[in-house]
């Protein structure tokens, strides 16, 4: 049957994780999804899980596939995990949501990339941070001009994820996506390149163990481009001062300057632009200003907003996702780069 004759989607969940379960719980009550399958590893998780919401159970994701009856599924695996799960899905024609970041290698998330082109899927990345409201206004902001062009930015996150040494969780192993690159900054890299476009270069990059041993807890780095605008970069995950993760970008532009995080965004102009919207000098905008409620909210209305608009892309036949795997891909490569210049910079300076 065609996806427009359908009236229900019949999606499936790989990986019973944290964000697992947080999509999970938003798409089971969709009112046009019918969640009919999950897969994970752990036989305590899938026995309960069966047992209390009445799901179909399996501990191999091929298994489920085969032989179920699906539209699309979501990967929330541990990241090494990410493209096998995704190529399968794809091979068997499944719309695909997989939580950030894309993949461990970007040659591997290339492939994928190259397979999902052509094919009538939507394909879809976990960068939530492009659907809050607050920084969707700052792009539409940007793209308008009300600034002027923009010549520098500071994006800063920190948060207290990691406070001591652990060598036992996955947050310590490279191998599973660990380290405060991917698992954190990756957010930042992103929102910079959904804000202000990919870099041309990247320079100066400092990856800075803290209390870990195998990882790094903290990124520095420089992003230059073609066109002359240049930004720092700087997140921490080791950083007691914060209860949980913060996000700050700051744009500085020939006509002023915005300030921005998850909840208000402050407005400088050196001129106001005719249209009486804003003033000169100072403006605020805050997040009540610009969102809408959702129709169910788990941890933020922007995670709801990220899984509907996946949803709304099936129905409508849009595959040109704004969180696509293109781009997803996009900040994997920004991070090979990252990593490239940090060895090349310790191999120069000791």
């Amino acid at each position: 049957m065609d996806i427009k004759e359908k009236t229900m989607l019949r999606g499936a969940l790989v990986g019973l994780g944290r964000m697992g379960l947080t999509h999970l719980s938003i798409l089971r009550n969709h009112p046009k999804v019918n969640f009919v399958a999950i897969c994970d590893s752990s036989s305590f998780v899938l026995r309960n899980v069966g047992k209390y919401i009445g799901i179909e159970a399996f501990k191999d994701y091929r298994k489920m596939i085969d032989e179920v009856d699906l539209d699309f599924v979501i990967v929330a695996t541990p990241v090494r995990l990410h493209i096998e799960v995704v190529k399968y899905a794809v091979q068997n024609n499944l719309h695909v949501f997989v939580e950030k970041p894309f993949c461990l290698d970007a040659a591997q998330g290339s492939e994928i990339v190259n397979m999902v082109n052509g094919k009538n899927l939507v394909n879809q990345v976990g960068y939530v941070l492009r659907f809050n409201d607050v920084f969707r206004d700052v792009k539409k902001l940007l793209q308008a001009k009300v600034i002027g062009d923009p010549l520098f930015f500071k994006m800063e996150m920190s948060g207290p994820t990691v406070l001591k040494n652990s060598e036992s969780t996955w947050r310590s192993k490279r191998s599973e996506g660990g380290g405060c690159l991917r698992d954190f900054a990756s957010h930042s890299i992103d929102l910079v390149n959904y804000l202000l476009g990919a870099p041309e270069q990247v320079v100066g990059t400092v990856l800075k163990k803290i209390y870990s041993k195998n990882v790094e807890d903290a990124v520095y780095s420089t992003f230059l481009y073609r066109n002359g605008l240049l930004g720092h970069v700087r997140v921490n995950w080791s950083d007691p001062s914060h209860r949980k993760p913060t996000y700050r970008v700051e744009i500085l532009g020939r006509n002023g300057k915005m300030i921005a995080d998850p909840h208000t965004c402050k407005l400088f102009l050196k001129n106001a632009p005719v249209d009486g919207e804003f003033t000169s000098g100072w403006n605020m905008r805050y997040i009540t200003d610009l969102t809408k409620p959702v129709r169910f909210y788990v941890r933020g209305n922007e995670f709801t907003q990220q899984l509907d608009y996946f949803i709304d892309c099936i129905f409508n036949g849009s595959y040109g996702n704004m969180c696509s795997f293109a781009d997803g891909l996009a900040t994997d490569s920004i991070i090979e780069k990252l990593i490239k210049n940090s060895a090349e910079r310790c191999g120069q300076y000791g």
